[in-house]
């Protein structure tokens, strides 16, 4: 079988990903039509950048419409084409076959739910499980097991060129799927990490470094590397743990590699320069930090705060008059994260006077983020 030229689909990163599909699946719900009337999807990309999370997003963005979204996640990579099908039993009268339907296939029928069959790794599935996902993709049945209507199917997989654990997949299975190919981008990672809660040294040291993010290299035989899912894992481990990047340093530079993991705990240094948040955010003006690094980590420290603090306006209003001291681009930086908070937050901020002080001097700096 001849490999799928990835140039041949449209590549485009999770946030646009997520924004296209969650319109589309919407859009099908409350016309009421059964899901089955949108196709099923395949998301390709490197390991890690971020395929399963698009999925959740997804699920979250559903769930904006009263919808409760239930997602089913199948690693095809562990499973034989049996596991798909069921078990084989004899009928009542031990006459014909009968099989047994897998859990992934018991799901809720209700109208309030929408279920999402995440068919993740499937080009690291042998072709003999990939020809079992055919009925699934296009008839949405398995022998004789039927997807209920309010089922959605997304298939994820990493591409032969990444040198992962794939297999070409066959053409029959690809021209059952709409096919995207997820790129790497810092602006729409970040719009997900400031309201996910990604720690706040995690976002000023790719903010700093951007190139950072994304790191995989298929030639490479690191087994340690820098992608959004690892910097992910740092995040939980600094949040979860102990936020000293010191005492950490080891366990981060297993996962990112010890090369990004020395710059990163060197940059982390910064943090002990910063002035008083707290201060920032009471109404006082310390001075505005003239280091570039210094200033990428406050930008993060303020945004961290303010997303802890997203109910206290007064707060908000306070830290941004103190935006206005900085430099331009660094102000404009930090009013754009603000703003990916929470969705619709930028609604609440457009309600403070001193944000709309800012706008008045800065606003057009904003490129368009405020429609």
């Amino acid at each position: 079988m001849n490999e799928i030229k990835q140039s041949d689909i449209p590549s485009m990163s999770v946030g646009r990903a997520v924004e296209l599909l969650s319109r589309s699946y919407t859009a099908v719900i409350k016309k009421g039509l059964p899901m089955r009337t949108f196709p099923s999807v395949m998301l390709w990309g490197p390991p890690g950048i971020g395929k399963s999370q698009a999925v959740r997003q997804i699920a979250r963005e559903i769930e904006c419409i009263g919808k409760k979204a239930v997602v089913t996640d199948v690693r095809l990579l562990l499973f034989n084409p049996i596991d798909l099908r069921g078990i084989p039993t004899a009928n009542a009268d031990k006459t014909l076959a009968v099989w047994l339907k897998p859990q992934i296939f018991k799901m809720d029928e209700s109208d309030n739910i929408i279920n999402i069959l995440f068919l993740d790794e499937i080009s690291a599935a042998p072709q003999s499980v990939q020809a079992a996902a055919y009925q699934i993709a296009l008839d949405r049945v398995v022998g004789e097991h039927r997807l209920p209507e309010n089922c959605i199917v997304i298939a994820a997989g990493n591409r032969v060129t990444d040198k992962s654990v794939a297999f070409r997949m066959p053409k029959a299975l690809a021209n059952r799927l709409l096919h995207i190919e997820i790129e790497m981008s810092f602006e729409s990672w970040k719009e997900w990490a400031v309201g996910a809660g990604i720690n706040d040294k995690v976002l000023g040291f790719l903010s700093f470094r951007q190139n950072y993010l994304m790191c995989f290299d298929p030639s490479s035989n690191d087994h340690a590397f820098a992608t959004p899912r690892s910097w992910e894992m740092v995040s939980n481990v600094l949040n979860g743990v102990d936020s000293d990047v010191d005492n950490m340093y080891s366990l981060i530079a297993g996962l990112v590699g010890v090369g990004v993991a020395v710059e990163f705990r060197t940059w982390a240094q910064v943090y002990d320069s910063l002035p008083s948040i707290e201060e920032i955010f009471a109404g006082k003006m310390p001075p505005v930090p003239r280091n570039t690094a210094t200033l990428y980590a406050l930008v993060s420290a303020m945004t961290a705060y303010a997303r802890d603090h997203r109910t206290d306006m007064n707060k908000i209003a306070n830290s941004i008059r103190y935006a206005n001291s900085l430099p331009p681009d660094f102000s404009v930086v930090l009013l754009k994260d603000y703003m990916y908070i929470e969705k619709g937050y930028k609604e609440k901020l457009m309600r403070i006077p001193e944000f709309n002080k800012w706008l008045q001097t800065k606003g057009s700096l904003l490129n368009g983020s405020l429609r």
